[in-house]
């Protein structure tokens, strides 16, 4: 990882000069077709000068600023604290917040509780006074909102280390959990790997009920209550919340009673679990906020900061963390080099770039280096099966996921590399081990198989409710049977049973719901392409209710947007301002299903074209990505302008995405 994609070589294209140039289907019929032709090249030439040297690319990963204010918190508690990080962390947040002196979940959105309290106590830390303006407007909007009693259970435990919070206002979280079997109600298996890693370091940290106080208090943030919730009226006992409390009255009482000797034995193997998971960058699933929780989890078991494994970590932190100016410091939650790598090379295909071009064989050399080659937690369930996924990001060998490898498959089915049985061999690989995360419903997730459990949404640990776990999801499922459609398999019984999953899982609407992209705009494009890509007819029931929604929602501009707070409010489905990202979402389900010369898909395609900026890209601050509905967002830096290019190159080729998919010989 020794060059970023700001800093790779600017190269001329052979897009534009000439060399290997692409050619469309057609000659342009009108004014519409010609422009969207000129914008693929444009895009094509202004993704193609981005690539690393290495063969990769990746833009800058974006979430609220909760995730810079952990940074902070981590620093303190592990008494490494430094002024100019904190300064320059605390300038990042500052310039974040909205007028009303809340910090939001998203773009233009509205504030939040937890986030604001967070970013708070961060600029706190990092030297601002509570009576400055800005300190002042964040108070009183806390307030407002019930104050900090009212904000969701990850900063409540984060402001009980700093000894701003009473550990007897949080539920208790037994590390014994980690003892429970595999096949029992609530083992950690059941909750998903983000969620995972979090209640087992939460575990620990809750044992020691750790607290490294703050110089100051933050009494301005709380009502004329106490400050607790240990006070509040319990729930009927006939009731999830009512049977938790209870059980968390016991689970308290066990504090007392509970032989030293076999809590620090739970302690210890949670610890020996975590360790067993750290990545070669020193990470924990490659993932900051993760990263921070077991950490100081480890450091509580005896870990000083100084120790070769919290070096790593912090050498993980710090390579996630960007300096825009040398004043300002910016942590980026995860890099996304997998994603963002094979996206791109779709992207190129569509364009019309060849597939045997320099750029795409490089890309396919270093996407053939990521796959997993060993077991990780999802091989709980599924004991026998072989390894052969990709993960999302640079390191991250424990928790490939679905998405990236159906993807990736697609993405190396449409090169032409010159070690093609080295290519086959890696599809093979991924195809096998994809099948064979199949859940029993038919559909796919993105880490596990057959996590379902409800049990873990409804405890007081997590405020997450059903993304807890890891269900099957439609986007997955569309991406995994597009894949298996792209190998010729069709009517492979893995393929039906899981368009037959999707169809049982369309909405009233005509929508499908989205899990990793916002949100039935991304789901319901994402589902068009895979019926059209397993055979469904365009004129199949199911197909039309979707165009019709599709086409519904449409805003006037042309453009589709569908607005955050969708996973909350369904008033809001299909409903928000249009975003380059969600507009070609929506183009390549139409176009899938033949849609091509409707009016929808040609405004669409004029929206697009009429706003790609001089150096042909898009311009996008709106959140389109996803981690937990209604909890994280995030902005992928490459949505603005990969899945643009897609659709308009798809649009002036005349082509689908199905099209130069061939599969190893032999098959899989």
């Amino acid at each position: 990882m020794t060059t970023t994609a700001d800093d790779a070589p600017q190269e001329e294209n052979p897009l534009l000069a000439g060399e290997e140039s692409v050619s469309f289907a057609l000659p342009p019929s009108d004014a519409t077709e010609e422009a969207a032709q000129r914008a693929v090249l444009r895009a094509a030439d202004h993704l193609l000068a981005r690539q690393a040297t290495e063969g990769w690319w990746k833009e800058f990963f974006s979430t609220d600023v909760s995730y810079d204010a952990h940074d902070l918190f981590l620093r303190h508690l592990l008494g490494v604290l430094d002024e100019q990080v904190a300064a320059a962390s605390g300038r990042w947040i500052r310039s974040q917040q909205s007028a009303d002196g809340s910090w939001p979940l998203v773009f233009d959105g509205p504030g939040h509780l937890g986030t604001t309290v967070q970013a708070y106590v961060a600029l706190r830390l990092a030297g601002h006074r509570p009576d400055e303006e800005h300190m002042l407007r964040s108070a009183a909007w806390v307030r407002e909102q019930g104050g900090v009693t009212e904000v969701q259970l990850e900063p409540r435990v984060w402001l009980a280390m700093l000894g701003l919070y009473s550990w007897d206002g949080l539920p208790e979280v037994p590390p014994e959990i980690i003892a429970l079997p595999k096949w029992a109600p609530l083992n950690i298996y059941s909750f998903g790997f983000v969620m995972r890693q979090a209640l087992v370091s939460l575990s620990i940290i809750s044992a020691h009920r750790f607290v490294r106080p703050v110089p100051f208090g933050i009494d301005e943030l709380f009502t004329p209550s106490d400050g607790t919730d240990t006070g509040r009226t319990p729930a009927p006992a006939i009731s999830w919340e009512g049977v938790f409390q209870r059980v968390n009255t016991l689970l308290r009482a066990g504090r007392r009673i509970i032989p030293g000797p076999v809590r620090r034995a739970a302690v210890n193997a949670g610890a020996g679990w975590l360790l067993e998971r750290q990545e070669a960058d020193g990470s924990w699933g490659a993932c900051t906020p993760i990263t921070t929780w077991v950490m100081l989890a480890l450091h509580l078991n005896g870990y000083p900061p100084g120790h070769p494994v919290l070096k790593a970590a912090f050498g993980f932190l710090d390579d996630c963390a960007s300096w825009p100016e040398n004043d300002v410091r910016r942590l980026q939650t995860v890099h996304s080099p997998v994603w963002d790598t094979c996206l791109s090379t779709t992207a190129l295909r569509d364009a019309g770039l060849p597939a045997g071009h320099p750029a795409l064989v490089k890309a396919a050399d270093w996407l053939l280096a990521q796959q997993a080659d060993r077991p990780g937690d999802w091989a709980v369930r599924r004991p026998h099966l072989a390894p052969g996924g990709w993960s999302f990001q640079f390191h991250n060998q424990n928790y490939p996921d679905l998405d990236d490898t159906s993807e990736v498959v697609l993405a190396l089915l449409r090169v032409d590399h010159p070690e093609q049985a080295r290519l086959d061999d890696a599809v093979r690989r991924a195809v096998r081990w994809s099948v064979g995360m199949q859940s029993g419903n038919g559909g796919w997730a993105a880490f596990d198989a057959d996590n379902t459990s409800t049990l873990p949404g409804k405890l007081p640990f997590f405020d997450f409710g059903e993304y807890c776990a890891d269900p099957p999801t439609p986007d997955v499922t569309a991406h995994m049977v597009e894949m298996l459609a792209a190998l010729g398999r069709q009517r492979d019984p893995a393929t039906r049973r899981a368009v037959r999953w999707l169809l049982g899982q369309q909405e009233d609407s005509g929508a499908w719901s989205g899990r990793w992209g916002v949100n039935h705009v991304y789901g319901t494009g994402c589902v068009l392409q895979a019926l059209a890509a397993a055979g469904t007819p365009g004129d199949h029931p199911a197909v039309r209710r979707a165009v019709t929604w599709l086409t519904s929602v449409q805003n006037d501009d042309g453009g589709w947007g569908e607005d955050w707070e969708s996973y909350a409010d369904p008033a809001l489905l299909g409903r928000g301002p249009s975003t380059p990202s969600q507009t070609a979402w929506a183009l390549l389900g139409l176009l899938a299903v033949g849609e091509r010369d409707s009016d929808a898909v040609r405004s669409g395609v004029r929206r697009l074209t009429g706003q790609q900026t001089d150096d042909g890209t898009w311009e996008e601050p709106h959140f389109t990505g996803v981690l937990v509905p209604r909890a994280v967002a995030c902005r992928y830096g490459y949505y603005r302008h990969v899945f643009p290019l897609m659709a308009l190159g798809r649009y002036a080729r005349h082509q689908g995405r199905e099209d130069g998919h061939r599969g190893p010989e032999g098959g899989c």
